[in-house]
């Protein structure tokens, strides 16, 4: 990727990105408590397959701006609709986690710029607790548990637990840099209350505008992610809620929460497949 441009917003806040490539436009979109290097590598394959890719910070994330008003999925939904506006689109929106929810608003609310969607472990969904499998299920329990405590208590010790445990089995080279990186970024001032806005900020106002969406849509979820006990059923879900016939579902196995770090290969392949059969134009 290249160097940093920033993008002022309508309200005065600033968003970072950085821009490679060229070709038809790739927006992606990272998670909470994260940056934009989380798809450095899945970036650089799309570059080379041919694609214009933005990677973006989210407000309140990496080098954008903190001391927004508010860090909901509409609003996600706003910055990234105004970085595809301010780069020349249409583009395809890759969303990861909260931000999967965020392309979900953006493509139903602005679907002329946005060609097609790709959500990785997305929280597009209103959640329901599943206290049974909170019971049962390990992987689940220790997911929540530490989601929870980093929210709650403004932890950046419990969110790089929680990386850890989202990573199962393969980690991505210089996996203990890059926690070192996050845990350092959210140690800056503000930036843990910042995390526990985004955490607490509800899906709901993705899953109103799932049935809204004209463009495909691709789901991806690790067999592995800690968030959810079913993933399969989760991304099934989010499917089912597509109008008939835009929404596809693929697993990466022995993924966590996080395929596009652990298993770039992978997820780039499925990415470029999906756009090749699926993309407008």
């Amino acid at each position: 990727m290249e160097e940093t441009s920033f993008l002022t917003t309508e309200g005065g806040g600033r968003l970072a990105y950085e821009v490679a490539g060229a070709g038809p436009l790739v927006v992606l979109a990272h998670g909470m408590g994260d940056n934009r290097t989380a798809y450095r590598e899945t970036a650089a394959r799309l570059v080379a397959a041919g694609y214009r890719v933005a990677a973006l910070d989210l407000r309140g994330h990496g080098e954008s701006d903190a001391g927004w008003a508010s860090y909901t999925r509409a609003d996600t939904a706003d910055d990234l609709l105004a970085l595809i506006r301010h780069l020349g689109g249409p583009a395809v929106l890759v969303g990861h986690s909260f931000a999967g929810g965020a392309a979900t608003i953006a493509a139903a609310r602005e679907p002329g710029l946005v060609d097609a969607v790709v959500e990785i472990a997305p929280f597009t969904r209103t959640q329901k607790p599943d206290p049974g499998a909170f019971l049962t299920d390990a992987r689940y329990r220790k997911g929540m548990s530490l989601l929870a405590g980093a929210a709650l208590l403004r932890s950046p010790a419990l969110w790089r637990r929680y990386l850890v445990h989202a990573h199962p089995g393969t980690r991505p080279a210089g996996f203990a840099a890059r926690l070192a990186a996050l845990d350092a970024d959210l140690r800056r001032p503000g930036r843990m209350a910042v995390f526990s806005r985004f955490g607490s900020a509800s899906p709901g106002e993705a899953d109103a505008r799932l049935a809204d969406v004209r463009c495909p849509v691709l789901v991806i979820m690790g067999t592995l992610d800690p968030d959810w006990p079913d993933p399969r059923a989760e991304g099934e879900g989010i499917v089912a809620a597509l109008p008939a016939g835009l929404g596809r579902l693929e697993l990466v196995e022995g993924a966590g929460h996080y395929p596009h770090a652990q298993f770039p290969d992978a997820v780039a392949a499925l990415v470029l497949d999906f756009l090749a059969g699926g993309r407008r134009g």
